[in-house]
């Protein structure tokens, strides 16, 4: 009988998602037994400033990946979208199970999408990404930082906002579908990177436990993640960074889209590439480079050092 020790944040939704984890690898190895390591992470402590303000990246596993390394948990659980490109030596993140609807949502008062909110209405998100591409579409927007759990984001609405944007994947995890108003387009709101995707993280060391989470891979999700991580990692962004990216399958076939933006909307630089599915990295690392070359550079060095002032 082997038991895991599965490390994850504290929220309603991380913690779905580590159940989720614990229920699959059950099904995988009935002898298998777990328990939930519930982690404070400093992105969790520090909910009355904008993500953008905190800076650094792993705001979000930093405090899991020592948990892992120090052997008070066997695997991790983390939404791709928080976790940095670079990950502690001798960790890896193992496995990609199907990934969720990669959209962002809008709750809203008017009970209609984006289009069916007046001029100067106030959009509740702490995300630069939404902020960047939504200015640059609907200039007279006001945007307000709110953090915290879906619910409590939720709370806010007609109070503090005209309107909620939160990731598609995680309303769907939680069944809180019916609370949306709008399931916003791509090509309205390019996704984060890896946005609705699960990646467990283990110690490369751990034979046993890596043979059993490799089959909870779901290759098409792999392939996709694989393209836009290595996007993101090659414009070394983090989740506070204006950097979206949304890759699709057809057959072997690959297409990414990558976006840079500035806070204010005024730059956005879009980019679009298709090659092979084998070809995923490199097809996310040109495609930052090419990005980068149409000018996303000042944008990023100038962001970068604000945060670390």
């Amino acid at each position: 009988m082997t038991h895991i020790r599965i490390a994850t944040r504290r929220s309603p939704l991380a913690l779905w998602q580590a159940e989720y984890v614990s229920a699959e690898l059950k099904r995988l190895d009935p002898s298998v037994t777990t328990e939930l390591v519930k982690i404070v992470t400093k992105g969790d402590k520090i909910l009355d400033v904008p993500l953008a303000q905190v800076g650094g990246k792993g705001l979000f596993t930093k405090e899991i990946d020592e948990a892992l390394l120090d052997g008070r948990a066997d695997i991790a659980v983390h939404s791709m979208k928080d976790v940095p490109t670079q990950l502690p030596e001798g960790t890896s993140i193992r496995a990609h199970p199907k990934r969720e609807d990669p959209r962002d949502a809008i709750a809203t008062i008017t009970k209609g999408g984006l289009d069916s909110l007046p001029e100067g209405s106030t959009i509740g998100t702490s995300s630069l990404r939404r902020i960047a591409q939504l200015q640059s579409r609907y200039p007279s927007f006001i945007f307000t930082s709110i953090r915290g759990n879906i619910q409590t984001r939720l709370s806010k609405l007609g109070t503090e906002v005209d309107a909620v944007i939160l990731a598609a994947a995680g309303v769907c995890r939680m069944g809180m579908e019916a609370e949306m108003h709008e399931f916003i387009a791509t090509d309205v709101m390019l996704p984060a990177v890896a946005q609705g995707t699960l990646g467990i993280q283990t110690r490369d060391a751990d034979d046993g436990i890596n043979a059993l989470v490799d089959q909870m891979n779901d290759p098409e999700t792999v392939v996709r993640t694989r393209a836009e991580r290595a996007f993101l990692a090659t414009l070394e962004g983090g989740c506070q960074v204006p950097i979206a990216a949304y890759a699709t399958l057809d057959g072997d076939s690959l297409h990414l889209k990558g976006l840079v933006g500035s806070v204010d909307g005024k730059v956005v630089i879009v980019r679009e590439a298709t090659g092979s599915a084998a070809d995923a990295t490199q097809i996310g690392t040109d495609l930052a480079n090419e990005v980068l070359d149409a000018g996303a550079r000042p944008i990023l060095e100038a962001l970068y050092a604000e945060s670390n002032q």
